[in-house]
């Protein structure tokens, strides 16, 4: 049996489109499967803003961001669109607090072990120089230049064109995949517009991975948030923020962590988005999520925002939501392996699941590119091959 393609990507959001342009660049026969349309708003990929930041509680996580720049440089060298605005990340709050953004103090010690620049602040500090107010004086913080807000809709933009223009990928939208079938070293991918012969599949559909692994007879144990976010109006056309994080200890079913974006041109430019980082309750599967954010969590946003900004209105204008898949497993956002050993011709199939993973996406991409490939890749990805003990059969 002849192969149709070297690599098929499954899932066309950021990730799959950026490791679709590096199979690309690498001359393999690519087809990306969409399930809904491309630059949609149902999966990981919705919203227009996404942080780059470098500040992590793990040397590899920092590590990672720090190697992920200069694969944003090549992109941003593809458009005349700006893909990030440099704006720094401020991290503050409760200095004891551990999140699943990680923990103010031990983030310093990963910057100091790999060198990065910082700045140290009081609570004191915070308030003169980044526009907050009534912070507890026990709060500290740490201020990292490099930070960004990234044009997510730019990006992916941007990676869809270079697809289109490449004529190594083919790209096919409204094609979810209900059957994976191994035929001796290679596989026979269904969709709902035809079928496929594959010597290599690279997994990348963001929160519906188990609807595509599940095929394959194994699971990722998620959970799911479909967490909302707003943009209020400045009422200061002057203040500016930079992408920021505040780490404060849960009030009831109030999360009480949150983090924000400066106003851009690309997204509602008089306004500042501003977001809670919990969910009051996760979801049971991905198909449960909704574009109507939860008016329990904007208005705990808009508490915040009354006692501890300025500059700003206290009611959201515009609102959003975003879906993501989260491991269960503790303190590992990111999974990235190949399917485990029992799935035929295992070794020819790569997944990156669970986690956010917006600011790593064109060097994840080569990242993906290279598993599917090479079977290998230069950057150490054990932190995060976590399958052959994680993986569940479904």
């Amino acid at each position: 049996m002849n192969k149709d393609y070297d690599v098929i990507v499954i899932g066309g959001g950021a990730i799959g489109l950026a490791t679709a342009q590096h199979l690309g660049k690498r001359k393999a026969k690519t087809l990306v499967l969409e399930q809904f349309t491309f630059v949609n708003q149902l999966g990981s990929s919705a919203g227009v803003s996404r942080q780059f930041r470098i500040p992590y509680p793990d040397e590899y996580m920092v590590q990672m961001a720090l190697d992920a720049e200069p694969y944003w440089d090549e992109l941003q060298k593809q458009t005349d669109a700006t893909l990030m605005d440099k704006v720094g990340t401020l991290w503050f709050g409760d200095p004891e607090v551990h999140s699943t953004e990680g923990n103010i103090k031990e983030a310093e010690e990963a910057l100091k072990a790999l060198n990065v620049p910082y700045t140290s602040l009081t609570a004191k500090e915070i308030e003169e120089k980044y526009h907050f107010k009534n912070l507890p004086e026990t709060y500290t913080g740490l201020f990292q230049p490099d930070g960004a807000s990234i044009n997510f809709k730019a990006t992916i933009e941007t990676l869809l064109e270079l697809c289109q223009k490449d004529e190594n990928i083919t790209l096919e939208d409204n094609s979810p995949v209900f059957k994976i079938t191994p035929i001796g070293d290679l596989f026979e991918i269904t969709t709902t517009n035809g079928t496929y012969i594959t010597e290599k599949i690279a997994i990348v559909p963001g929160p519906y991975i188990n609807s595509v692994i599940n095929l394959l007879d194994f699971k990722i144990e998620a959970t799911y948030w479909n967490m909302s976010s707003a943009y209020f109006k400045k009422t200061d056309p002057s203040i500016q923020y930079p992408t920021w994080f505040v780490f404060q200890n849960s009030i009831g079913e109030n999360g009480n962590q949150f983090y924000g974006f400066p106003s851009v041109d690309w997204d509602h430019p008089e306004y500042i988005r501003v977001a809670p980082d919990f969910v009051i309750e996760a979801i049971e599967e991905p198909n449960d999520r909704t574009l109507i954010p939860n008016s329990q969590e904007l208005a705990y946003t808009s508490e915040w925002i009354k006692e501890h900004m300025t500059g700003l209105s206290t009611e959201p204008e515009y609102t959003s939501t975003c879906l993501i898949a989260l491991s269960k497993i503790p303190n590992k956002e990111l999974l990235i392996d190949f399917a485990p050993s029992y799935v035929p011709n295992y070794k020819n199939v790569v997944l990156y699941a669970t986690g956010w993973a917006a600011k790593f996406t064109p060097f994840l991409g080569k990242i993906m590119a290279d598993l599917a490939l090479d079977g290998h890749t230069d950057f150490d990805i054990s932190p995060f091959q976590l399958g052959g003990k994680f993986f569940k059969r479904f």
